[in-house]
């Protein structure tokens, strides 16, 4: 399985990107985690196979949505609002169950991470 995260990039407090991660293979449960320098990878936003559920971290919650297109094989988040707190390299995942989202660990397979930076 092969995960290619692209989108990131540089924006002003307030503003907007959007993720996007296109995956090769088979439908699986995929998640978004994040990783600031100095800090521990943080998840974002996971969403089911069939779109069916998706999760978010409390500090992302109403500012971001992570939505996906099973024929397109890509998983996308949509980041509005952005906060310099929210300056990070993202990576997409992907796992075989929809179970235990938050955890990283229990991914099976990462993309390459794309840098978003939010200027204050």
């Amino acid at each position: 399985v092969q995960l290619q995260a692209s989108g990131g990039g540089l924006v002003q407090a307030g503003g907007s990107l959007r993720l996007s991660c296109a995956a090769s293979g088979r439908t699986y449960a995929m998640g978004w985690f994040r990783q600031a320098p100095g800090k521990e990878r943080e998840f974002v936003a996971a969403i089911s196979e069939s779109a069916s559920s998706t999760y978010y971290a409390d500090s992302v919650k109403g500012r971001f949505t992570i939505s996906r297109d099973n024929a397109k094989n890509t998983v996308y988040l949509q980041m509005n609002s952005l906060k310099p707190e929210d300056t990070a390299v993202y990576y997409c995942a992907a796992k075989h169950m929809y179970v235990n989202v938050i955890y990283y660990r229990t991914y099976d397979y990462w993309g390459q991470g794309t840098q978003v930076t939010v200027s204050s």
